[in-house]
């Protein structure tokens, strides 16, 4: 299990997020790899910053095996048997240890359930609440999931219409991240987004071009054009920055890649 000072700093961080966690390391190794996990955490985690009312004491309610532990910063971590949850360790993969986006009506699910149980534990059946909170888990789960996915998806189409464009547009001198995000008509940080963990906009669109211009100096068909005309039509304003920016990413100028790429 995590200790209780790495979840109270979580908390302080997944403002409006919901973080899942399992116990062991193997299991967070296998989650953060995407390696084999051997075998299954005993317990899935679930931390969510939510309004908790204060009346509530800042305490860990056990309920069969299930548990309820709310932090004194306004979050509360449902912790649940993983075998017991219809949706496995692997289809909870991308859920996994990051923060992860949730509405504010499944928030507000998620604490009005808590906040219920807490206030009525002394009256209520522990095994019958263990039950009502292996469902709340599976409620937020499979609900953060399908959201996660539905954005995955969506910033799928993104991003090839992105590519799409940038590919139609490269010999434009005036094609920027900018003028790709009003033509997809999403904002400059969402288009950011959608390359996450990659090249980014601009980097793409400079390494796409170099990308053509290695094809054209490499093709007989275009040796009798020069170099300043072929990088015209890859969109780069000038000759000079054309072969500054050519030498950065092939290590060479591009009056000797052509030299070498032509058959003798």
């Amino acid at each position: 299990m995590v200790s209780l000072d790495r979840v109270q700093h979580d908390a302080e961080v997944a403002n409006g997020v919901l973080v899942v966690r399992a116990s062991g390391a193997a299991a967070a190794k296998a989650a953060l790899t995407g390696s084999p996990p051997g075998r299954a955490p005993e317990s899935i985690q679930l931390l969510m910053r939510c309004p908790v009312h204060r009346s509530l004491p800042e305490d860990t309610h056990v309920f069969g095996d299930c548990s309820l532990h709310v932090l004194p910063v306004g979050a509360v971590m449902l912790t649940v048997p993983e075998a017991r949850l219809s949706t496995g360790f692997s289809d909870l993969r991308p859920l996994m240890f990051q923060p992860v986006e949730v509405s504010a009506g499944l928030r507000n699910a998620f604490s009005g359930a808590v906040g219920h149980v807490i206030a009525a534990r002394d009256v209520l059946d522990p095994a019958g609440v263990a039950h009502h909170l292996l469902g709340l888990a599976e409620l937020v789960l499979r609900s953060a999931l399908r959201e996660k996915l539905r954005r995955a998806d969506i910033a799928t189409e993104h991003r090839r219409a992105a590519l799409a464009h940038i590919r139609a547009h490269l010999g434009e001198p005036s094609l920027t991240p900018g003028h790709v995000a009003k033509a997809l008509n999403i904002s400059l940080r969402r288009l950011y987004q959608v390359f996450e963990g990659e090249q980014n906009v601009a980097e793409r669109i400079r390494t796409m071009r170099i990308e053509r211009a290695k094809a054209l100096l490499a093709d007989p068909a275009k040796a009798g054009r020069g170099v300043g005309e072929i990088s015209r039509d890859c969109g780069f304003v000038s000759a000079t920055h054309f072969s500054r920016a050519f030498r950065a990413l092939v290590g060479q100028p591009p009056t000797e890649y052509r030299r070498h790429a032509l058959p003798r």
